[in-house]
């Protein structure tokens, strides 16, 4: 038997009335979808409703999805986002994130964009 793959599932909006299918339904219900087709398994969702993707800082959910990752405690290896700009504006966020994510095996993947971040980031030897 094939061990399910654990995930976490990040949405975020950062005006209550998102439109062009960015709402956190609508992105919840593609992430799902997609987590189901992989075969993983969805441990959290975390979401961050009314906040900027211009900085990390003051995005709650982001902060305790990060926490979590670093904890270990979930044994996921995937965070699972809408689209990139989901996930954060800031480049400089992003790839901090993206390191300190991929430091504990933890991959990011942007269903919509068709991004995969082991092929972003290049693991430290």
């Amino acid at each position: 038997m094939i061990k399910k793959k654990n995930c976490y599932i990040y949405t975020r909006v950062s005006t209550a009335l998102q439109v062009d299918g960015y709402s956190l339904d609508a992105q919840r219900d593609k992430l799902r979808k997609y987590a189901e087709y992989q075969d993983m398994t969805v441990v959290s969702e975390f979401s961050d409703e009314g906040f900027s993707g211009k900085n990390i800082k003051g995005r709650p959910e982001f902060t305790l999805m990060m926490e979590k990752i670093e904890s270990g405690e979930d044994d996921v290896s995937f965070v699972l986002v809408f689209k990139l700009s989901r996930f954060g504006r800031n480049a400089a966020d992003v790839l901090n994130s993206l390191q300190t994510m991929q430091d504990y095996g933890v991959n990011l993947i942007c269903v919509e964009d068709g991004i995969y971040s082991q092929y972003i980031i290049l693991r430290k030897p």
